[in-house]
């Protein structure tokens, strides 16, 4: 496959790769799921196929936000969304409709379930891949990053014999991971477990699993119906979306079974209101709920490049309102980042609110008089750990950063409070400066490095390094392996033959010498000292750069001979280490001779 890997350079902070494709010598089928490939590689939750108007740009989705990562010419547009179609079981005649399809195969060496949406748009087909993943939902409840406060409500919840546990949040908060983990740990020989969704997200042995499929009438709420006649234990409904279906799944939790369902709320008490402008009586919701768990999902922090930095005067104010504590560091996200993350961030952790309802908030319920602010009061002010206090929890254990956690939930600000422009002078005084960035336009098949650290300054050089007259006593007192000189002097005979003729043709050039100007010149077009043991000494200073760094230009001063000094700035990287220093002679002066 003709494949180019290019480096992107810095658009509004973000740093991304490129892939460029050869369409005219690789078959779109290749292309389509090298695409898929790359994505399950890269983490993504999402594939992105964008048509704009000279192609389409596929981005992946990668911790929650969108990253560009190859260009489709217009020419091969159609190819590709027609590929994608036929991969997904879609009616490839249809572009004026939006259409529903899943792919499910093995792709390189892991098996992916995929499901695709197309939706049509004035420049084309959008195509939107949601890559499957149950690794975290097969590894159970306790892996979620639940606090342990947390945790043991859900467990007491799950040994109820009837109630309804809601999951609630945003699209992509992760409502099902934890909906079908929960269901996990009630998955029992004993137990009768039937499924309503729409569509299956996860095929699990031992489950009974219904499909949605309201074209023949096969609604929530007719499903749910039948089931009730199945001799259910628990009952799985992918999500509330009507009035209907949450009647009929308040009745059947008052009726004797384990109900858990998903919707589409911002916090725990929004979802009451929400039941409630469903037309559920107050009286039967309250006897029917036994918990709401309310999450969103925030970017959580590398460990290996985090760091920590003293708190704002706004970060202070809110730990102290909301915690009760006085804290004056928290951890942060580098916005350089490292080779095992993207700008500080590397994968993404829940954050979570578990309201258990108990006996005064059942009475509170069922009171229609009772105030909106009395009853958030009644349930923050018990055992409740709000969303916002377990994120400021997992802010302090250097799990996501205070930024993130600003981002997600809304905070209550009072006036003068500005936080915007405290982080972006705290910012600019605390990321930690040990490494430099560093840009790039090497094609490789690998990311390049986005850090370069322990940068080097070599010695000075002074104008009679550059003199052949030079005294030897001068340049050995630069040498500083003496081992490396003994092995060079051990055959004079053979370098002198071979430094001898490049020593007369660098004396004619720098009998011209320009004047003193500073330009980007590589490593070879430096001026080479002219006597045998300045020469050795000055290609084991220079440390020339690796093979990746060929095409990165290193600034350097080119003086005249009578120049005091002369400075030269590269890489602390060395990639003759081990070697001798014959054999580094032998392979620069053939590309002196290619300069003079």
């Amino acid at each position: 496959m003709m494949v180019q890997f290019d480096v992107k350079r810095v658009q509004k902070g973000t740093e991304s790769f490129m892939v460029s494709f050869d369409f005219t010598k690789t078959p779109v089928t290749q292309i389509a799921d090298y695409i898929i490939i790359a994505a399950s590689k890269h983490g993504s939750s999402d594939i992105h196929f964008d048509p704009r108007d000279n192609g389409m740009m596929v981005r992946f989705r990668i911790d929650g936000d969108c990253q560009d990562y190859t260009f489709v010419p217009k020419a091969y547009e159609k190819n590709l969304t027609t590929r994608l179609k036929l991969m997904a079981n879609m009616n490839i005649t249809e572009s004026r409709l939006p259409q529903d399809g899943s792919i499910k195969g093995t792709f390189g060496d892991q098996y992916l379930d995929m499901r695709v949406s197309s939706l049509p748009l004035n420049e084309g087909e959008k195509i939107v891949i949601r890559i499957l993943d149950y690794s975290r939902s097969l590894e159970g409840i306790d892996t979620l990053g639940f606090h342990p406060k947390n945790l043991e409500k859900i467990k007491r919840m799950m040994e109820l014999p009837n109630g309804i546990i809601l999951t609630t949040g945003a699209t992509g908060s992760g409502k099902s991971t934890t909906t079908y983990s929960i269901l996990q740990g009630l998955n029992k020989p004993e137990t009768n477990i039937i499924t309503v969704e729409d569509p299956i997200e996860m095929n699990i042995e031992g489950i009974n699993q219904v499909q949605v499929n309201s074209e023949i009438g096969m609604t929530f709420a007719a499903a749910l119906r039948s089931i009730l006649r199945q001799d259910p234990n628990i009952i799985l409904i992918g999500e509330i979306r009507d009035s209907e279906t949450a009647q009929i799944a308040v009745r059947a939790s008052i009726t004797g079974h384990l109900v858990l369902s998903t919707i589409h709320t911002n916090s725990a008490l929004s979802t009451v209101e929400r039941l409630l402008d469903m037309n559920v009586e107050r009286y039967l919701l309250s006897t029917a709920l036994s918990g709401i768990i309310s999450q969103r999902l925030a970017k959580m922090l590398c460990p290996e490049c985090r760091y920590q930095r003293d708190t704002t005067k706004y970060e202070k104010k809110i730990f102290k309102k909301f915690m009760n504590m006085d804290v004056q560091k928290v951890w942060d996200a580098n916005p350089k980042g490292c080779d095992n993350c993207r700008n500080g961030y590397k994968g993404r952790i829940a954050l979570h609110e578990v309201l258990e309802i108990d006996e005064d908030i059942r009475i509170a319920l069922s009171n229609e008089n009772l105030d909106k602010k009395e009853l958030a009061k009644m349930v923050y002010s018990g055992n409740t750990i709000s969303m916002l206090q377990d994120a400021l929890i997992k802010c302090l254990e250097g799990k996501t950063s205070f930024e993130e956690v600003y981002r997600n939930i809304e905070i209550e600000n009072e006036d003068g409070d500005n936080y915007e422009s405290e982080m972006a002078n705290e910012i600019k005084e605390s990321v930690p400066v040990e490494t430099h960035a560093e840009v790039s336009n090497d094609l490789l098949e690998t990311p390049v490095s986005k850090q370069v650290s322990n940068v080097y300054t070599p010695q000075t050089f002074s104008a009679a390094d550059f003199n052949p007259q030079a005294q030897q006593t001068q340049v050995q007192q630069q040498v500083q392996p003496q081992t490396q000189q003994a092995q060079v002097q051990a055959q004079p005979t053979q370098v002198q033959a071979q430094i001898q003729p490049q020593t007369q043709q660098v004396q004619q050039v720098a009998s011209v010498a320009p004047t003193p100007s500073v330009y980007p010149v590589n490593y070879q077009q430096a001026q080479v000292p002219n006597t045998q043991a300045q020469q050795q000494n000055y290609y084991y200073q220079m440390k020339l750069p690796t093979k990746h760094d060929d095409s990165k230009q290193i600034q350097a001063v080119i003086p005249e001979l009578n120049t005091p000094q002369t400075q030269v700035q590269q890489i602390n990287s060395n990639p003759y280490n081990g070697i001798n220093q014959q054999q580094i002679l032998d392979n620069s002066i053939p590309k002196l001779e290619q300069k003079i």
